[in-house]
């Protein structure tokens, strides 16, 4: 992808659907184009690959676990990383015993300690102090 400045937001990319990004650090918003549209799994596409019941992974996203969108016609569509989301959930549900509302809780722990994890990794360290080793 390449950033556009006034000039480029009104052509048509690929698919004719723009992305807003920040392109300077005074926070204004420019238009981007995707190149490649973004390939989309449908409901059965998704049971199918995670071996889950339909309706199954409908209370999924009722529940707020998988997220998913509507198409045009009004079916779920999930990113092609969904059924790798679907078995992280049922890993915490048999292999913790944990409810469903509370694998909504591990997950975002999870993801909140690697996002950390990451923002250590990028300043170099894991602390300010040396190791006591």
């Amino acid at each position: 992808m390449n950033d556009r400045g006034a000039a480029g937001a009104g052509r048509a990319g690929v698919g004719g659907r723009p992305v807003r990004t920040v392109t300077d650090v005074t926070a204004s918003t420019a238009a981007r184009y995707a190149l490649v549209p973004v390939p989309r799994l449908s409901l059965d596409a998704v049971a199918r690959r995670s071996g889950l019941h339909p309706d199954l992974i409908r209370r999924f996203v009722a529940l707020g676990l998988v997220d998913a969108e509507r198409d045009g016609a009004g079916h779920l569509v999930f990113d092609p990383t969904a059924p790798a989301v679907l078995a992280r959930i049922q890993r915490l549900r048999s292999g913790l015993c944990l409810n469903y509302a509370s694998i909504g809780l591990v997950l975002d722990l999870l993801d909140r300690i690697s996002l950390l994890e990451a923002a250590l990794r990028g300043r170099g360290t894991r602390s300010e102090t040396p190791p006591w080793t």
